[in-house]
This record gives C-alpha cells, structure tokens and sequence, in this order.
C-alpha cells in the first residue's frame, strides 16, 4: 500500500469514529426486534439475587459474564485513548473485546500502537483481531491474518462482512466473490478460531450455513437496529456534496435484519456459537438474547460514547449493564446463563411473523415452561 493510500484510510477512519459520536447514526426506522420479546416474570423467582452466577465458557475462555465490546476503531492516532479505555474496564470486569480493522496497521507499522495497547491494558481479557472479508478476497490473506492475531496476541480474529457499507462508501469495495472460499482458507490454516461478523445488517440462516460448512469458529449476527453504516456514509457524503451517495446513504439507512430475527434464523440454523450483537444498549435486551440462545452479547456504541471521557465511564456503563442483566435473570429465575437459556420467551409482532414466514419455530421459546412441568 502507498502511504498516499495508507494516509486516506487512517483519515476516513478517524473521520467514522467522530461521525458515530456527533451525528445521528442510529437506525430511524428499523428496530432490533428486541422490544417484541418478553421473558415471561416469574413471582417465584425461587434463586437468591446474590448468588446469581454470570459466568460462562465459550471459546475454550471463561468469561466472567457473556459481554463482549464490540469491534469499534483503531488505526489512527487517536483511537489508542480510546481502544486503552476500552481494554482498562473489560480487563477488570474479565469481559471480551474487539479492535477495528487492523488492516491500516499491516501496512503502517506506525498505526500498530493504536491497537497493541489493548493487549497491554488488557492481559487475561478476551481480545479479538479483526480484518475485512473484502479485502482478504482482494489480497490479504494467510500471513496478514497471522500478523492481526500477533500483533495483538489475540484469543479469536473476526472477519468482518460490511457489503452495505461498501456499497454506499465512494471507496468501497463491492467485489466479494470468492470472500467466502478464503475465509474458509484462512480457518483451515490459523490457530486462532475464526469468528465471522456482520456490521451491522445482520446474518440470514443461508448464509450461516455456509459459515458452518467453512469451518468458522463462531458467528456474529451484528444485525439491524443500532448503528447504520449506511448512515455514516450518508453524513460523509453530506459533507462533500455527493448527492448520488448522499441518497444512496438515505435509502438504504434501515437496511439490514433486525438483530432479533437474524439471532434466531443463525441459531436454529447451526450448531456454532452465536453472537448477538447490533443495538444491544441494555442488560434487559442482552438477557432476552442469551434466553434466545446467543452464547456472547455484544454492544458497541454506548461504550464508544463512554470511552471518550474515560475507563472509569466504560467501567460504570458496562457495570450498569451487567447489573440489569442479573436483574433480569433473577426476574425469570435463572441463577447461571445456562439456567437464563431455559427461560421461557415470547416472540410477538414483526418478529415472530418474519421468522414463521422464513419457517422457524419461535413458539418453541415460549411453551418452555410449560414442557417442563
């Protein structure tokens, strides 16, 4: 890569993160579906609060509750604060994290601080690399995706799929032919285990198949609902007066599958660890997706917002949300995340009409209870 190119990425990069944190982002007319699922109250929780376990084990690492901060920045220079921050509060809580895309770093070894300081800030947590499956279909491959998982020593590398947000960027890469045929290379020649994420449009069940068949370690739904890149997109084109991207932006700001939807259709689906993340902004809905069957919920934008001002504020936001998890959990008398995955759920409205339409069975959430007595 030229330095003319490697400066254009590091600036667009820095140019996303101020975006998220100024302008408007979030999906206006599409939801996650979360607020159609209802975990059915118990008035007989029959568990002490107190004694309410959190942990689980997946990946082959203990968690010491399933919350992961997503993938958010890294690459220029302002992103190590951020990225420190970050790694400092999940450290503490033994929680998991992951970096944006280190691709500016593999070819700028002068970018590589801003992502080595969450190994540094965070020495047990569970760190993710992350590369783009566009670009491994256009030349990264086995040797950069090794180099990603060292530069951070990392635990898991995502390979990002982002076909939206390329297809409205004025840079975007909208060749992904073959992207699937080189993730599968890259698993069967890595020791880390390989985790494919969306950004933010979501994961349909055919697709979640084929990430099966490719081997992947694990899937990240990252559906519809929170931030749409396409609304990032749609700010930077405001800005530069490019009124074909600027509608493109517009038009496809709601894309995607609500985070709800996509966490069931990849669950029942496959037999992978799923991640359920994309508009996760709360405990309440992190414990309506581990109820679904989500092994990890990750959320991103609330942490990005606290990471700003410090790692004492990630530290209290993640907090928050950990103590609205448990609250849930003692709320339908669950005392660990398996018993949680038990718990009765009812799918209503859009949701549980999409998924019965794609023919899946949210019904079997909700007649738990009532089998098991």
């Amino acid at each position: 890569m030229t330095k003319r190119l490697s400066k254009k990425i590091e600036g667009r990069k820095s140019e996303h993160l101020k975006i998220c944190l100024e302008k408007d982002v979030q999906a206006r007319k599409v939801t996650t579906g979360f607020e159609e699922v209802y975990l059915v109250h118990k008035a007989l929780p029959e568990v002490d609060r107190a004694k309410i376990d959190l942990t689980t084990v997946v990946f082959n690492h203990k968690f010491r509750a399933p919350l992961i901060v997503e993938a958010m920045t890294g690459g220029f220079k302002e992103a190590a604060k951020i990225n420190a921050a970050i790694a400092k509060a999940v450290e503490k809580l033994g929680l998991g994290m992951g970096v944006g895309s280190q691709r500016a770093a593999i070819d700028n070894p002068n970018l590589e601080k801003t992502f080595t300081v969450v190994r540094e800030e965070a020495p047990n947590a569970f760190v993710i690399a992350n590369i783009g499956g566009p670009q491994i279909r256009r030349g990264l491959g086995l040797a950069e995706a090794k180099r990603a998982v060292e530069m951070i020593q990392a635990d898991a590398l995502a390979i990002h799929l982002n076909p939206l947000q390329e297809a409205v960027q004025p840079e975007g890469e909208t060749s992904f032919t073959k992207v699937l045929s080189k993730i599968g290379e890259i698993v069967k020649k890595i020791d880390a285990p390989v985790i494919v994420k969306e950004t933010g449009a979501g994961i349909a069940a055919e697709e979640a198949k084929k990430l099966e068949a490719a081997k992947v370690a694990g899937i990240d739904v990252a559906g519809a609902g929170g931030t749409s890149w396409a609304a990032v997109e749609y700010h930077r084109a405001k800005k530069r007066r490019d009124e074909f991207r600027r509608s493109l932006g517009e038009s496809f700001w709601d894309w995607g599958i609500p985070t709800a939807v996509s966490l069931v259709e990849a669950l029942q689906s496959v037999n992978l660890p799923v991640i359920a993340s994309g508009g996760v902004h709360s405990g309440v809905d992190a414990a309506k997706a581990l109820a679904l069957g989500a092994s990890l919920v990750g959320t991103a934008h609330p942490v990005l917002s606290a990471a700003t001002i410090g790692s004492r504020e990630v530290e209290k936001t993640l907090k928050i949300m950990l103590e609205e998890l448990k609250n849930a959990m003692f709320l339908v008398g669950a005392e660990s995340i398996p018993a949680l995955k038990k718990a009765p759920a009812v799918m209503t409205g859009k949701t549980v009409e999409w998924l019965i339409m794609r023919g899946f069975h949210p019904e079997l959430y909700a007649r738990r209870g009532l089998t098991e007595e």
